[in-house]
């Protein structure tokens, strides 16, 4: 009989154990992560550094398995990837999919960006003010956004815009308008096919901030960046969640994950500057030449990407959109930030 009490004693104490420790006996919820940034890269590290940083905070309740280097898919798949649950969360750029994200791609006219950081917060500030339907077939992290994005040419100083006249750059999205209406003949390619193109001479160049020359090896195979600042763009990159698998996280969990990204949003705007530094030290220890532009010279290319802009307004009207006032908050957003 004693045994016998022993025995169920033991029992109801391993059973209040298990009531009261759930998360104890719970197995860790499992996520995939897929990002087109090869593992180097500070931006990819950056994204490896939040899954960690998920696990931690959530006691290891949530362990992310992270895809680097388009493992998982392209960088033109990832969103499509996200929405339809080939991962669970997605980090690439909204412009390899032209037309989808008509309201965020306003972010990134050339309207003369002066940091990642400053690019970043006007990213996120747009999102919060307009809420686009276009990004509500996922959970959205957070958003990001590179700094000034300016022309690099393999072998020709580009020194005023007779200089670039059918010549053939690699660009995408705003980038790819942007050179257009400079005079030259866009190849709309993903980063990732890049240096080879420009090591094979399929392109001449590119338009892309500085800190692509190190962390995509660019210094290699580029010579010349000219300081096309007066009509600098960037590029709005997404980092989003399948909505189901969002949806299905416990509360105290989403809670979590919205506190990290909200600090992941100030690392990747001070990263983007970082890297934009290290760009600039790699290009010129290999060679490379820094060409400025004269205010004058400048004037002239600003005028030249104006009819973007208005076409961009145009466009989101025509899309039922408030053009005009997305584009001045924009501008307001950035003149404020830059100050």
């Amino acid at each position: 009989m004693k045994k016998y009490l022993i025995f169920v004693f033991t029992i109801m104490i391993a059973g209040a154990f298990i009531l009261t420790c759930p998360q104890a006996q719970a197995a860790p919820i499992k996520l995939t992560y897929s990002n087109f940034f090869p593992p180097t890269h500070i931006q990819s590290k950056l994204a490896e550094a939040w899954c960690k940083e998920v696990e931690k905070r959530t006691n290891g309740r949530v362990k992310i398995e992270y895809y680097p280097g388009q493992t998982l898919t392209k960088a033109r798949q990832v969103y499509d990837g996200v929405v339809t649950g080939l991962s669970d969360i997605g980090f690439s750029v909204l412009a390899y999919t032209r037309g989808r994200f008509p309201v965020l791609s306003a972010v990134d006219l050339p309207l003369g960006y002066t940091s990642g950081r400053v690019a970043t917060q006007v990213a996120n500030a747009v999102y919060m003010k307009f809420k686009p339907k276009e990004l509500m077939d996922t959970q959205v992290m957070y958003l990001h956004a590179h700094g000034p994005g300016i022309l690099h040419s393999r072998s020709k100083p580009i020194r005023k815009l007779e200089d670039l006249k059918g010549m053939k750059m690699r660009g995408h999205g705003t980038s790819a308008k942007v050179l257009k209406a400079l005079g030259a003949t866009p190849v709309p390619k993903p980063m990732p096919e890049l240096y080879q193109m420009l090591q094979k001479g399929v392109v001449e160049g590119a338009l892309y901030p500085y800190e692509v020359n190190d962390g995509w090896r660019m210094a290699e195979v580029v010579r010349y960046a000219t300081g096309t600042y007066a009509v600098a763009y960037t590029t709005t990159f997404f980092v989003v969640m399948n909505k189901d698998k969002w949806n299905a996280l416990p509360s105290d969990i989403q809670k979590i994950i919205m506190d990290i990204n909200k600090e992941w949003i100030n690392k990747h705007g001070s990263a983007w500057d970082t890297s934009d530094i290290d760009g600039v030290r790699a290009l010129l220890e290999a060679g490379g030449q820094i060409i400025g532009l004269d205010k004058k010279e400048a004037a002239r290319w600003k005028k030249a990407v104006q009819p973007i802009i208005d076409k961009e307004i145009a466009q989101l009207n025509k899309k039922g959109f408030n053009g005009k006032e997305i584009v001045d908050f924009i501008v307001k957003t950035l003149k404020e930030l830059s100050k």
